[in-house]
């Protein structure tokens, strides 16, 4: 990335500003803005998040928001409260309460005299969600947004549950909260009340996956804040991106089909990341494009932000399997609008063991599989966060366990972008079951890059709103529909689909072992499939090279780990998934401060008891300056048998060598058809 220092106007920033909001609570926000907005009043930018803008999110904010204030613009980012030096304590993640506070940081924002009334929300992630879920409010002056790496079906396409099957992130999710949420503010900028502020949170805070179990179907807690729920809402101006390789791979088409406001779409082959930080890359200069909008809409300027395609999207070339990538090779693609009427949905059935011709007939026949619980250590994460190793394996071992289904070698290339979908007639003998679905690309040489995958637990069938138990040995007729993606086959590949009833430890396994029946001739996989055209060109103009502000400094005193290990003991049979993200201590150097993060996770399970599966999520937090010293230890634990889930939770808090607050939880949920 190009860090840029001659931008068009001299930035001033105030790095702790108090923002009261409706109940008194005082929210801390950095400010960056033009020097010239002191007489001439500009828009004003929000970024939302409960990330620490003070340190753990400092390096990363000094290259966006600077460059978007020396580009005319006031740049706010404001820490939740309960996060960072903002007053209060977080329950959980996207509570009325924070919808509001937002609102009331609008109003202050556009009340200022360097604000000259219109706003912009941004953000990635968390900072995504609030930009949509106010966006949704439609508050006063906010006329344009710029979202990446989001959702807007909180139940069924997040990181808790996706087609009603629990998912591990579900726990990793709330360990990271139960640390953030737990961690003091800087003296240096709050004085004294440091320590009443940090007592608060941590008397205040819990394990929030409690909350998340409690609710294991589709309800009115995933429906708030869910903008699927009601798509008009949305008026103002939508610039939306994400990456193949992230778990959000699919809101970014959603909103362009169904939104009604202005709307552009772009997606790329990156993991959780902006897309001018992209990896794996191409990264591309997305902080000129998010300026160009803001130039658009918030001033009036005729740039042509609204011409060309309304998507955006890299056509992935085919790659040998890896954890992970540098980069991907591809193409950039244009679509006119979405959904695109080019892309023709093309419907094989399933033979035994193969993926039939187009116009084959396929006599019924039935093939059964019961998957042992290793299939999945080779899924990699739901969401990358390009912290290898953390994308999917070579699917070989994981198909010794599945119904495989290939096509015949492709003679021609082939190219889908959209979400694969598998109709499917089956019976089961449980109660409770889940279908793991995977599309590969199987080179030569037998090698198997996972492509997409899709889950489904069974008693969603109808509606993820209304599980009803299997009846055992009853025929079924189902969908499963796999993540959006966009992907070339080579002549010479084959594509692959495959079919298991679990997928430990991506997804929490049903209560008991199942056998899955698939009748095939009646069973089909439909693909999402795009013409290759010698003469396609991507259609936009073309992307820059990334910029951004120069970084602030910062020193790693204590270098960082990452581990991805897979373990199986032969003798007991049990195996695991350790996975160590220790980004070490990083001393900020222009305020003398040193910030420690590391994760631990533990999947494990023994031989197919599936009620010896375990979750575990392990957070360590530590900052310091001279003699100021603090360290939290969050630790969250999920075990479940048939009939409950039983949660273990634990914070320790310490002064220097003191321990100054302890707490344990112990609480057991019933398994609601999950």
């Amino acid at each position: 990335m190009r860090s840029v220092t001659d931008l068009p106007h001299p930035v001033k920033e105030e790095e702790h500003v108090w923002i009261p909001v409706s109940d008194g609570i005082r929210l801390s926000a950095h400010v960056w803005r033009p020097v010239s907005s002191d007489d001439d009043p500009v828009p004003a930018v929000l970024e939302y998040i409960p990330y620490r803008k003070r340190d753990l999110s400092s390096v990363r904010d000094s290259i966006h928001h600077p460059y978007m204030a020396g580009h005319g613009y006031a740049c706010v980012r404001v820490d939740i409260r309960g996060t960072g030096e903002s007053e209060g304590v977080l329950l959980d993640e996207y509570l009325e309460t924070e919808q509001r506070d937002a609102e009331h940081v609008l109003a202050w924002l556009a009340d200022q005299p360097w604000c000259d009334g219109r706003l912009g929300m941004m953000g990635i992630s968390w900072g995504a969600f609030s930009a949509l879920q106010v966006a949704a409010r439609r508050p006063p002056g906010l006329q344009a947004i710029v979202i990446a790496s989001f959702t807007d079906d909180r139940y069924a396409d997040d990181m808790h549950y996706m087609g009603g099957c629990m998912l591990s992130d579900n726990l990793a999710e709330a360990g990271t909260m139960f640390a953030y949420a737990t961690c003091p503010p800087d003296p240096a900028l709050v004085g004294d009340r440091w320590r009443e502020m940090w007592l608060e949170r941590l008397e205040g805070s819990g394990p929030w996956v409690a909350e998340w179990l409690r609710h294991q179907q589709r309800d009115d807690y995933w429906r708030h804040a869910s903008v699927c729920e009601d798509y008009p809402a949305v008026e103002c101006a939508v610039l939306a991106s994400s990456g193949w390789a992230d778990g959000y791979s699919n809101a970014v088409s959603r909103v362009l089909e169904h939104l009604d406001a202005p709307r552009k779409g772009l997606i790329g082959p990156w993991s959780h990341k902006f897309p001018h930080l992209g990896e794996p890359g191409p990264a591309i200069g997305y902080l000129q494009e998010v300026v160009r909008w803001w130039d658009h809409w918030l001033k009036d300027v005729d740039n042509g932000a609204m011409d060309g395609p309304m998507l955006r999207t890299y056509m992935q070339d085919s790659v040998p399997p890896s954890t992970s990538y540098e980069e991907r090779p591809g193409r950039w693609v244009s679509e006119a609008e979405w959904p695109s009427p080019k892309i023709e949905r093309i419907s094989t059935s399933l033979a035994p063991h193969r993926i039939a011709g187009p116009d084959e007939e396929v006599p019924e026949s039935v093939l059964s599989v019961q998957s042992p619980l290793s299939v999945g250590q080779f899924a990699g994460k739901w969401a990358s966060y390009n912290a290898p190793p953390d994308l999917p394996y070579d699917q070989r071992e994981e198909d010794g366990g599945s119904l495989v289904f290939d096509s015949d070698e492709l003679t021609e290339r082939l190219e889908i972008l959209g979400a694969p979908t598998v109709e499917l007639d089956v019976a089961v003998n449980e109660p409770v079951a889940m279908i793991a679905a995977r599309l590969s690309d199987v080179a030569p040489d037998g090698r198997a890059t996972r492509v997409s995958y899709g889950l489904l637990n069974l008693t969603h069938r109808s509606g993820l709103d209304a599980p009803e138990p299997l009846e055992p040995g009853r025929r079924y007729r189902v969908q499963v529909q796999l993540n959006g993606v966009a992907q070339a086959f080579p002549p010479g590949h084959r594509v692959r689909l495959s079919l298991s009833t679990s997928y430990w430890p991506l997804a929490w396994p049903p209560p008991r072992p199942v056998r899955l029946s698939v009748y095939t001739g009646h069973s089909s996989l439909s693909l999402p499939v795009r013409p290759v055209d010698g003469a396609d060109h991507d259609g936009g103009r073309p992307f820059g090279e990334p910029e951004g502000a120069p970084p602030i400094t910062t020193t790693l005193k204590q270098p960082p780990e990452q581990r991805w290990t897979v373990s199986r003991d032969l003798v007991n049979y049990h195996s695991a998934l350790e996975i160590v993200k220790d980004n070490g201590v990083t001393h900020y150097d222009d305020i003398n401060l040193d910030a420690g993060k590391r994760a631990f996770e533990r999947y494990s399970s023994v031989a197919d008891d599936f009620s010896s599966v375990r979750g575990e999520s392990t957070w360590t937090m530590t900052f310091g300056r001279d003699e100021w010293q603090t360290r939290t230890v969050t630790s969250t634990e999920l075990t479940s048998d048939e009939h409950e889930f039983r949660l273990h939770a634990t914070l320790d808090a310490y002064e220097g060598a003191q321990r100054v607050f302890s707490r344990n939880w112990s609480l057991a949920f019933p398994r609601e058809l999950c």
